[in-house]
């Protein structure tokens, strides 16, 4: 699979070149990524993750009251799985397989609430508090949207084990989008295979040297990343002899917006395991043939005016659920980071959540928001524009 080498894509992205370098990461070694059973070991995975040394004569001593507890064991729940960094309290990765059945079904996340997993041990969990009032949302790594099939699949998406602080106009827009280019995905593949999780990659100082630093949020320290990723593996069927299409994509944790192609951010998934620590689908024959997803795919993202016409509906359709004042939707939104089409400004994404209040039309909404972070004049027309504009002038841009 022919794919330009980090250094190079990251050179031709603007998004990168503030403290983006290629080196090693503060990660950890992964494990074997169990739910892919389906492969079989081509003997590739002990080239990749290395022998173990011969040192049994010293192993009963050595053991004798026990080997420290890393806590990163995969963790299998409904449709996802996990390694979970007990350090930084978030996921190291995040496994989930996607298939058309999947997404289509009557689970609601309305019906779900973040909260710490109860499989974690509290002195390594992270928690709500940790995120209230920190300026980063709870971004899922395997999202909700992904588990409609099941109501019990989708509450466990909201477990903060599989939740990383994420910004909002990121999470909200340039991360979902690339969400619902994943389910978009089963409409052409039988099985769809994504790995999500965070990066917090090294920066070079001034003086040249290279360091890695990152934000820690609450009582718990939660890490902030630097970056995101994720790796998806399609297969058209399960008895289709057409190879396998593979892709592999790292984004900043920052406000992208609409004009970068998701191509801008692909990677080579070599050079991802070299800056993460971990070997991706292990059980994966790697020497046969494997397709850039991106040729064999399209790759293309939602422009503005499909994603929020995706999203009109879905907030016309909560907004008839119950009537709540201003304040209540205000402080509902923020609690629940419930998705928002912000583009490049948050404030208007942000008060954007309000209009069916208003009775001003979502889309419409959100076309005056970005209308006016462009600085362009024209107003779209069929709205309440007088309370729509009273509301946007009060919004810094």
């Amino acid at each position: 699979m022919a794919t330009k080498s980090i250094a190079s894509r990251l050179r031709g992205s603007r998004r990168f070149l503030s403290g983006f370098v290629a080196g090693a990461v503060v990660g950890a070694a992964g494990a074997g990524l169990t739910a892919l059973q389906f492969f079989r070991s081509q003997g590739a995975e002990g080239a990749l993750t290395g022998k173990q040394p011969d040192g049994s004569a010293e192993k009963a001593v050595l053991e004798q009251f026990g080997f420290p507890l890393t806590g990163t064991e995969t963790r299998c729940y409904t449709n996802h799985a996990l390694s979970y960094d007990q350090a930084k309290r978030v996921p190291r990765w995040v496994l989930e397989h996607i298939s058309k059945s999947k997404i289509m079904g009557d689970a609601d996340r309305k019906h779900c609430k973040f909260k710490p997993d109860p499989n974690i041990p509290p002195t390594f969990s992270a928690f709500n508090e940790d995120y209230v009032g920190s300026g980063w949302s709870r971004g899922h790594m395997a999202p909700a949207g992904n588990n409609k099939f099941s109501s019990k699949a989708m509450a466990e998406t909201f477990y903060l084990s599989n939740i990383v602080p994420q910004d909002f106009d990121n999470n909200s827009g340039y991360w979902n989008r690339i969400e619902m280019y994943c389910r978009e995905l089963t409409e052409r593949f039988e099985d769809v295979w994504v790995v999500s999780g965070p990066l917090t990659l090294p920066q070079t100082r001034s003086d040249g040297k290279k360091v890695v630093s990152y934000q820690v949020i609450g009582e718990d320290n939660v890490a902030v990343p630097s970056h995101l990723y994720k790796v998806i593996l399609a297969r058209r069927s399960s008895v289709s002899t057409e190879p396998l299409a593979l892709g592999a994509f790292v984004v900043p944790n920052e406000a992208i917006g609409f004009q970068p192609q998701l191509t801008e951010f692909q990677v080579s998934l070599q050079d991802l395991e070299k800056l993460s620590g971990l070997v991706f689908f292990p059980h994966l024959d790697r020497t046969r043939d494997i397709r850039n997803i991106c040729s064999v795919d399209t790759c293309k993202l939602l422009d503005f005016q499909e994603f929020t016409l995706y999203l009109s509906t879905r907030k016309i359709e909560g907004a008839r659920m119950t009537r709540k004042s201003v304040g209540e939707k205000k402080y509902f939104w923020m609690m629940s980071e419930s998705t928002v089409p912000v583009g490049n400004n948050r404030d208007c994404g942000y008060w954007w959540y309000l209009s069916p209040l208003a009775n001003i039309t979502v889309q419409g909404w959100g076309s005056l928001c970005k209308a006016r972070s462009q600085g362009e004049v024209a107003l779209p027309g069929g709205l309440h524009l007088l309370g729509m504009l009273g509301l946007c002038l009060l919004l810094p841009v």
